[in-house]
């Protein structure tokens, strides 16, 4: 029975320092660093995001309308997000968190279920703000050259021929023809999904092999907890940032209004049926706090994925100690 880690010690040791390098930039920064549950008795609605589930059977929250005969189902978190926002909206102030977060997919070569993440909340940034502080620490960490940015309409059109702002699924699937996709363009039908698959395939490989890459105005079909753009209510104030054909973090100018954000959980459980997976709970507490939130933005970034392009691995599995096939 192999026990040892996954990852050499030396690497582990250039980890330790990364984190710590992490911390610092946020210190020096003056933002209160924050720690908020792992368990929760709401999921995520998105329906592109698994949790894990389990049951907590004490009396403590015996009286949930949501127990069940194996006790009250709970939710290892996907992102600390809501919770962070609770701080937030009680008045914590500027704020980040470097914890573990739990996504119930398949393990791959930059993909573990269990993940560190690093999110950070900035009062009175707007996006574009805040890209521009996370390519500060991205220089720090990587040692790479200031990034470059574009919008998310402008890479379909320079890298697919196509403008996914004015375009028809039909034209979308045309776009995507020689990408060998197969039966999965032919065979779905939902606008969105032929978008990130198109993105994910022609996009991502080729956006940021020299420098990190910042694109920004995702369409507001995609704005999850983003706010709507005044200048364009086709797009939302998101961004998502690459390098060397890795996807990094995933930030937003941040959503306050809470009628809204049940529009769209409601519609993510609407999918969810459609596509028959099962409906999540929806927090609402998150959303009560949500009318409360000072004006921010916010980001999160997966540090092993950050570690992996610091060190120059080619494998999640080898920054971390015990990936899950070794735990």
């Amino acid at each position: 029975m192999n026990w040892l880690p996954n990852a050499d010690i030396i690497l582990l040791k250039k980890r330790a320092l990364i984190i710590q390098k992490i911390r610092q930039f946020f210190i020096d920064r003056e933002l209160l660093e924050v720690e908020t549950a792992s368990l929760s008795q709401s999921g995520v609605t998105d329906q592109h995001l698994m949790c894990f589930k389990t049951h907590f059977i004490g009396p403590e929250i015996s009286s949930s309308n949501n127990r069940g005969p194996l006790g009250v189902p709970l939710y290892l978190q996907t992102s600390p997000e809501f919770h962070m926002k609770r701080l937030l909206s009680a008045g914590s102030g500027s704020i980040f968190q470097i914890s573990k977060a739990f996504r119930n997919e398949e393990s791959g070569r930059y993909h573990n279920p269990e993940f560190t993440l690093l999110e950070w909340y900035r009062i009175d940034f707007d996006h574009f703000k805040l890209m521009q502080e996370m390519d500060e620490l991205l220089q720090l960490i990587l040692h790479c050259d200031v990034a470059n940015k574009i919008t998310y309409q402008h890479a379909f059109m320079k890298i697919l021929d196509v403008d996914p702002l004015n375009s028809t699924l039909k034209d979308l699937k045309n776009a995507g023809a020689s990408l060998n996709l197969g039966d999965v363009l032919n065979n779905e039908n939902d606008f969105d999904t032929v978008l990130q698959l198109l993105f994910c395939v022609a996009i991502e490989p080729v956006i940021a092999n020299e420098k990190p890459c910042f694109v920004y105005d995702f369409p507001a079909s995609q704005a999850a907890l983003a706010r709507i753009s005044p200048l364009d209510v086709r797009v939302s104030e998101r961004f998502e940032v690459y390098y060397k054909g890795i996807e990094l973090a995933n930030g937003f100018h941040e959503l306050k209004d809470s009628d809204e954000q049940l529009r769209r959980f409601k519609n993510d459980n609407r999918l969810r049926k459609k596509n028959a997976l099962p409906e999540m709970p929806i927090d609402f507490r998150f959303l009560a706090s949500l009318n409360k939130l000072p004006n921010c933005a916010g980001v999160a970034l997966g540090i092993d994925r950050l570690v992996m392009l610091a060190t120059e691995q080619k494998h999640i599995d080898k920054v971390i100690a015990f990936p899950i096939k070794n735990a």
